[in-house]
């Protein structure tokens, strides 16, 4: 494996996350037939002796490296950290509670290695409940560059724990940044603004824990907010005019605002 092909994986853990869930999600990077060569674990702020239990015994393999705050920060500052100390210039996101794929790494490194002009790639996601058996919806993105940008003015077009990205393209746009719930759509856009390419495996390559209630944390006045920042931005960059602005917001924020149970129905039934 060249240097450049090595990968880095980043992923955050805090206080709330499972610790079954965390293992499950530890031990699919260990099982990939493409195996990174770093895997970057951000504590962020204290966190379950259970989970501190088993950070010490990934700890003394050399393949890890624990990065420990002293706080809980936030995701956007655990990732921003995670990114920079990543050794090699591929770097693939991991949340705490999915499952990758076996095949998920040699396929995102083929696919990059055919496609060197490509800045990022993501994949399809199956959305389940409990087990991976249990899957209840498939998560289906955009494959081309300019599918995507079209995706991207209105709705999030990579999913996020799946993607490979270069670092000096992460840097280059200013790393994560805070804005809550949508650090990483507040990156995309930035990756657009400089002009980065986008691509998308039209394959599900990571097994995505959901729950019954997910939809509450996609709603609310906070969430809204957040919504409404991205389209600003949106505006700002040049993204989308103001027949769009308008167009979208008057479609997004209302779904945002509404109880739960109307939005998870949009989604299963709209949005997937």
């Amino acid at each position: 494996m060249n240097h450049i092909d090595k990968i880095s994986v980043v992923m955050a853990v805090y206080k709330n996350d499972n610790d079954l869930f965390f293992k499950e999600a530890v031990k699919s990077l260990l099982q990939q037939t493409y195996l990174p060569s770093e895997i970057i674990i951000v504590v962020d702020g204290p966190v379950s002796k259970n989970i501190d239990d088993l950070l010490a015994r990934l700890s003394n393999n050399k393949l890890f490296i624990i990065i420990r705050l002293p706080e809980n920060k936030g995701l956007a500052i655990a990732l921003n950290i995670g990114i920079r100390k990543a050794n090699y210039n591929l770097i693939a996101r991991m949340d705490s509670d999915d499952i990758s794929h076996p095949e998920r790494f040699a396929k995102q490194i083929d696919f990059l290695s055919k496609n060197p002009k490509v800045d990022i790639v993501g994949t399809w996601i199956d959305e389940f409940i409990d087990n991976i058996e249990n899957i209840r919806s498939t998560r289906k993105v955009p494959e081309e560059h300019s599918d995507i940008i079209s995706y991207l003015k209105g709705r999030c077009p990579l999913n996020h724990p799946t993607v490979i990205f270069r670092k000096e393209s992460v840097l280059q746009s200013g790393n994560y940044l805070e804005c809550h719930l949508k650090e990483d759509l507040y990156l995309w856009l930035r990756f657009y603004k400089n002009n980065f390419v986008f691509a998308n495996i039209q394959e599900s390559l990571l097994f995505f824990r959901t729950s019954n209630d997910v939809f509450r944390r996609r709603g609310g006045i906070k969430y809204a907010k957040s919504e409404l920042k991205m389209f600003n931005y949106r505006y700002q960059i040049g993204l989308i005019n103001i027949y769009e602005y308008i167009y979208f917001n008057s479609v997004t924020i209302p779904i945002r605002l509404m109880p739960p149970i109307w939005r998870s129905l949009i989604y299963k039934y709209l949005l997937r």
